[in-house]
């Protein structure tokens, strides 16, 4: 390849990538779905003492808030995912 045609080529990975994580973050503002009582929130919680390995915890809205986490603050940071 010459190097002008690198140089698109790159130009235009870079660009749609920038576009990708700019739709992941904007995604991340948005406070956690509506559920039922039932519900479970996975979160992204510290990882244990010694570990470097992420652990995420399902939990009900009620559980979370019983250890004293506000679902709708934590959510935009260390939201994964909705279960049921």
């Amino acid at each position: 390849m010459t190097s002008k045609s690198m140089a698109a080529a790159l130009s235009l990975i870079i660009a749609g990538s920038a576009a990708s994580v700019a739709t992941a973050h904007s995604n991340m503002s948005a406070p956690p779905p509506a559920g039922g009582p039932s519900t479970r929130y996975c979160l992204r919680v510290d990882p244990i003492t010694g570990s470097r390995i992420e652990t995420i915890q399902c939990r009900t809205r009620e559980d979370w808030s019983e250890l004293g986490i506000d679902l709708d603050m934590e959510w935009a940071e260390n939201g994964v995912r909705v279960i049921g």
